[in-house]
């Protein structure tokens, strides 16, 4: 293989990780003919393929540059929605927590959730698929820990309160920091979580997913077997509205709808004891 074509490549990352295309193999072969250069690429998560290749033609301008991606066996997983994929072997459950529109308390929804399969001694596993807004890291504790990564290659999940978690948000200089990302990064970076994450075997794999019916819940929903989707919205119309879509969604792509739950419905005034609707 090419050394000096290969040493140019570590300087592109692969999407959403810290780790470059090199240092994670997914390099399989370099082939120069001259000026003419085909490079074949090793990787599964064929939605980070377009963006490695745009990356290694704009850094290997002078060269006529050919990007291939090497054939991959993919194995059936005939479970209750018999999709194609299953890129959570390790997981027995699978459920994901969304809404229709953001601030609604998804979030917190899918925290408690986890914490309390945990409590009652199940194995779970936290994925933050929120990735424009990842707020998980700070409502399990874990905001201040950066990406971790094991003598296996894999990367290392946070744990608390007896979860191991896993979000964008752990890959950023500090919480605050955005992230600007297309819907094909973001995807293919969650697709990373899922397939090189030392995730163990779990009995349960709670995905705290975006709000809305975009492409990371469709990607989500054809690449992994839910056991069921939980959906959470407030009392407004404009909230009922949004979820009503959710729902749809959920309807449409075959997913089993295991609960609706309304959050802030009311408050309990601390000094009356008077409860208002919200």
């Amino acid at each position: 293989m090419n050394k000096d074509i290969l040493q140019k490549l570590q300087a592109i990352p692969y999407p959403g990780l810290e780790k470059n295309i090199v240092e994670l193999k997914t390099i399989d072969n370099i082939e120069q003919k001259g000026d003419r250069l085909i490079i074949t690429l090793n990787i599964a998560n064929q939605e980070a393929f377009p963006v490695i290749e745009g990356a290694i033609k704009d850094l290997l301008k002078e060269y006529d540059v050919e990007v291939k991606l090497k054939a991959q066996k993919k194995s059936i997983h005939y479970g209750s929605t018999a999709r194609p994929n299953n890129r959570a072997p390790y997981a027995k459950n699978i459920i994901a927590v969304t809404s229709g529109k953001g601030g609604v308390g998804k979030s917190t929804v899918s925290t408690n959730l986890a914490i309390a399969l945990a409590q009652k001694g199940y194995k779970v596993g936290l994925l933050d698929a929120d990735v424009y807004g990842p707020d998980i890291p700070r409502m399990v504790g874990v905001e201040h820990e950066r990406l971790r990564w094991g003598n296996n290659d894999k990367i290392i999940p946070s744990e608390n309160f007896g979860i191991k978690v896993m979000s964008v948000g752990l890959t950023t200089p500090s919480p605050d920091t955005p992230l600007v990302w297309r819907s094909s990064v973001a995807v293919s970076a969650l697709i990373q979580f899922l397939e090189d994450v030392d995730w163990g075997e779990l009995d349960f794999l709670v995905i705290d997913m975006p709000p809305g019916t975009g492409d990371i819940q469709l990607t989500m929903a054809q690449e992994l077997p839910i056991t069921a989707g939980v959906l959470v919205t407030t009392p407004q119309m404009v909230a009922s509205d949004d979820v009503s879509r959710a729902i749809m969604m959920f309807k449409d792509i075959g997913v089993h709808i295991g609960g609706l739950i309304e959050n802030m419905s009311y408050f309990i005034a601390p000094d009356t004891g008077k409860r208002y609707d919200i």
